[in-house]
């Protein structure tokens, strides 16, 4: 029984193909465009202000929806539906359990993944986004659910569009594979 369990862990199927030079050309001109919008705007236009416009998360966000383009966690629903239910789970964990950081963080990050499942809306860097909640700084913190909206809301919506304009691009590019 112990040896059936471990051997799960060998894996099923070979490693991947490399991408093509133009795939990864591609990816990381979305990448660059997609966070340098965002972390432009968040340094020209809100550094000296209380509101945040980029998150850690976004960087994960931008490995998905520049770099695996088809994968089901890169598309618009998933990317805009995870970050926002997992913020709002996590300043909600954050507001109810601040007094027990261990206990909002873990909650936030496995509330948000349970929510991301039951509204089909997986996307794995909403789970960041919910940890940035309860663990992020003052600027965070004082932002309460504004945190949904901005910088996650728009700074989501803003990587899409970007997506949509660079990924569709390339002849053998297409995005999205799904909307809803």
């Amino acid at each position: 029984m112990l040896k059936a369990y471990f051997n799960k862990m060998k894996g099923t199927t070979k490693s991947p193909p490399r991408v093509r030079a133009e795939e990864i050309i591609w990816s990381w001109v979305g990448g660059f465009i997609g966070i340098g919008v965002v972390a432009y705007l968040n340094y020209s236009r809100f550094e000296h202000t209380d509101l945040v416009m980029i998150v850690g998360s976004f960087g994960a966000s931008a490995v998905l929806v520049y770099g695996a383009i088809k994968s089901p966690l890169a598309q618009p629903r998933n990317l805009l539906g995870g970050h926002v239910i997992s913020a709002i789970t996590g300043v909600t964990c954050y507001l109810l359990f601040h007094n027990h950081m261990w206990f909002a963080s873990a909650l936030a990050v496995a509330t948000s993944i349970a929510l991301m499942h039951a509204t089909k809306t997986l996307h794995p860097p909403g789970g960041a986004t919910a940890l940035i909640a309860v663990i992020g700084g003052e600027k965070i913190h004082a932002l309460g659910y504004l945190y949904a909206i901005i910088p996650v809301g728009v700074g989501a919506t803003i990587m899409l569009a970007i997506a949509l304009l660079i990924n569709n691009i390339p002849k053998k590019r297409r995005y999205p594979e799904f909307w809803i």
